[in-house]
C-alpha cells in the first residue's frame, strides 16, 4: 500500500524531464493527434491527404489529371499534371530545398497567405510531412522546368539528397509514393481498393471536369468486387452527375435533382439535392474545398435552414397554411443532399477536418441556395406542391407520434390523472362497470347523486364535441373535451386503439331528448366510429 503513495518519483521531478521533440517526432509519437488514431479509417486518411494536395493543385487550376495506383507492395502512389512542388533552395532553410522543408516540417507549405491557393482543402502545412513521418518508404517525384528531380525519405528522415534525374520534356507535375509503416498501424496494414476508388470517385464529382486515372494491382483485387483494375473517372456534371448514380435505386419524387452552382465574391457552393418517396431514408454529404466533412458543420446548418424557409415561404405564397408549422427534420427527412463549398479560410474542428466551423459557411450557403430554391419552386407549381404535401404529411405524422406518446404517457399513469370533472366508480372490474357520458354539468350533477357509485362512472361533456369527420388532426388533438374522454376511457384514437386498454365495459350516451341532444349523440357515434 505503501508503494501507491510513493512521491519519490516527483522528488526527481527536474529541468533534465522536460522533453522537446523536435521534427517530425511528435507525429510519431502521438499519431492520433494528426490522423485520428491508427486504424483503418486513419490509414486511409494518409491516401487523402495526399490526393488533397492534387486536388488543390486542381481546383487552383494547374492541374487537369491526376493518378491514383496501389502498388503491388501495397504502397501508394498519386500523382498529378500540376506545377510540381518547388526545388529550389528555401531562403529560411540554406542547403534545403522547399520540397525537402514541406515533407519534413511540420507547418510547412503554400497555403496559409492565399497567395498560391486561393482555396485549399490543406490548411495547416501538416498533411504532407505527417504521411512522410508515419511511412517507412517514400519517395517524391517532381517534373519542373522540363527536368526531373526525385527525393526519398524513411520515418520522416531523408535518404538521399533531392537529386536531378534528368530531362523531362513532356512531363510536369508531382508524383508521391508512400508504403506506411507497419511499426504505426500494425503488421497487417493494408489499403483497400473499395475505400479509395469510393474516395476517388468523390473527388472527381466535386470538381466537374477533373480526370482522374485509376490503376489497381490485381493481387489486392477480391472475387466479385465491382472495383475495376483500371478506370478513368471524369464526370462533367459534378454533383448532379453523383447524386444521379448514388440514387439510381431508389424510389424519387422528382425526375431529376434541383443542382446549381453559385460563385459569391471568389467563393463557390455547389449542390444537388433531390426528394425520396415513401420509405426511403434521406441523407446529407458535405465537402469544404474538396475535404469530406462526415459530421456535417455550418455548410449543413446553411443548407437545412435554405431549405425549410424556402419551403415555408412557398407554402405562405400557396396560401396554405400548415406549412409555417414546417420544421428541418420535416423536410431534410425525404430529402438526398450532396453539397459543396470552397471558402478561403475555412476553420475545421481538429486536423482530420471532419466538422466545418467555419460561422460565414452558414451565410454563404444560404445566400447561394435559399433564393434559388424558392426560384425552382414556383417554376413548377404543380412539382412545389407535390414536395410541399409530402413535407407537411411527414410533419402531421410527427405531431401525431407526438400525441401518440403523450397520451401513452397519460395513460401509463391514468389512474392519477384522470380527467377533473369525471366521477369514477371504484370497481376495476370492465365486465360490471359503466360510463354516462352527459350533456353540461347541470345533468352531470343529477346522474352523480343517481348513480351506483360502485360500477357507474359520469363524465361530464361542456356542449358539442368537435366534428371529427371534417377536423383535422391538429384540431382533433387540441381538442379538450376529446382528449378528457380519451383519457377517461383509458385508450388510445386512432391506429392506436386498443380496445383491451377500455377501462369500462359499457358506455352509455345520455342526452336530452332534443334536437341538441340528438347531434351531440351523433357527433359522440362519430369519434367512436372513426377513432376506436
Amino acid at each position: 500500500m505503501a508503494d501507491l503513495f510513493n512521491t519519490a518519483a516527483s522528488t526527481d521531478y527536474n529541468a533534465a524531464e522536460i522533453e522537446v521533440l523536435e521534427g517530425l517526432e511528435p507525429v510519431r509519437r502521438r499519431p492520433g493527434m494528426y490522423i485520428g488514431g491508427t486504424d483503418d479509417r486513419a490509414l486511409h486518411h494518409m491516401a487523402a491527404e495526399i490526393i488533397d494536395n492534387s486536388m488543390d493543385e486542381t481546383v487552383a487550376g494547374f492541374a487537369s489529371r491526376i493518378s491514383v495506383s496501389l502498388n503491388e507492395d501495397g504502397s501508394l502512389t498519386v500523382g498529378d499534371n500540376g506545377r510540381g512542388i518547388p526545388t529550389d533552395p528555401h531562403p529560411k532553410f540554406p542547403g534545403k530545398s522547399a520540397l525537402e522543408v514541406i515533407m519534413t516540417t511540420l507547418h510547412a507549405g503554400g497555403k496559409f497567405e492565399g497567395k498560391a491557393y486561393s482555396t485549399s482543402g490543406g490548411l495547416h502545412g501538416v498533411g504532407a510531412s505527417v504521411v512522410n513521418a508515419l511511412s517507412v518508404e517514400m519517395t517524391v517525384e517532381v517534373a519542373r522546368n522540363k527536368t526531373l528531380y526525385r527525393q526519398t525519405f524513411s520515418r520522416g528522415i531523408p535518404t538521399s539528397g533531392l537529386i536531378e534525374v534528368g530531362p523531362a520534356p513532356n512531363r510536369r507535375g508531382t508524383d508521391v509514393t508512400f508504403m506506411p509503416d507497419g511499426d504505426i498501424f500494425g503488421a497487417n496494414w493494408a489499403f483497400r481498393p473499395q475505400v479509395l476508388f469510393k474516395m476517388m470517385r468523390s473527388k472527381a464529382y466535386l470538381f466537374a471536369g477533373v480526370e482522374i486515372r485509376w490503376s489497381c494491382h490485381e493481387k489486392w483485387l477480391q472475387d466479385g468486387s465491382d472495383v475495376p483494375q483500371e478506370a478513368v473517372v471524369k464526370y462533367p456534371g459534378g454533383l448532379a452527375d453523383f447524386l444521379i448514380d448514388s440514387t439510381k435505386d431508389k424510389a424519387l419524387l422528382i425526375s431529376s435533382p434541383f443542382a446549381d452552382q453559385v460563385d459569391i465574391n471568389g467563393e463557390k457552393v455547389e449542390f444537388a439535392i433531390t426528394w425520396f418517396g415513401p420509405g426511403e431514408d434521406g441523407f446529407t454529404q458535405s465537402y469544404c474545398n474538396t475535404v469530406p466533412t462526415p459530421d456535417g458543420g455550418t455548410h449543413e446548418t446553411g443548407l437545412r435552414q435554405s431549405l425549410v424557409r424556402g419551403m415555408r415561404s412557398y407554402g405562405e405564397i400557396a396560401g396554405n397554411k400548415k406549412a409555417a408549422d414546417l420544421t428541418i427534420d420535416d423536410v431534410m427527412a425525404g430529402t438526398g443532399a450532396v453539397l459543396s463549398v470552397f471558402v478561403r479560410e475555412p476553420h475545421f474542428q481538429g486536423q482530420t477536418k471532419d466538422r466545418l466551423v467555419s460561422q460565414e459557411a452558414t451565410k454563404l450557403v444560404e445566400t447561394g441556395l435559399r433564393d434559388r430554391f424558392e426560384t425552382w419552386l414556383s417554376a413548377d407549381k404543380e412539382r412545389a406542391g407535390f414536395l410541399l404535401d409530402a413535407a407537411i404529411e411527414r410533419m402531421e405524422e410527427r405531431k401525431r407520434r407526438k400525441r401518440d406518446k403523450d397520451v401513452a404517457r397519460k395513460t401509463a399513469t391514468r389512474k392519477l390523472r384522470l380527467p377533473g370533472k369525471l366521477a369514477d366508480c371504484s370497481s376495476s372490474d370492465g365486465d360490471e362497470t359503466e360510463l354516462f357520458l352527459v350533456e353540461g354539468d347541470s345533468a352531470g350533477g343529477s346522474a352523480k347523486q343517481a348513480r351506483d357509485r360502485k360500477t357507474q362512472a359520469v363524465l361530464p361533456l361542456r356542449g358539442k364535441i368537435l366534428n371529427v369527420a371534417s377536423a383535422s388532426d391538429d384540431k382533433l388533438a387540441q381538442n379538450q373535451e376529446l382528449s378528457d374522454l380519451s383519457l377517461a376511457l383509458g385508450v388510445r384514437p386512432g391506429k392506436h386503439f386498443n380496445i383491451d386498454d377500455l377501462r369500462y365495459g359499457r358506455v352509455i350516451i345520455m342526452t336530452d331528448a332534443d334536437v341538441d341532444g340528438a347531434h351531440i349523440a351523433a357527433l359522440l357515434m362519430t369519434y367512436f366510429y372513426q377513432q376506436m
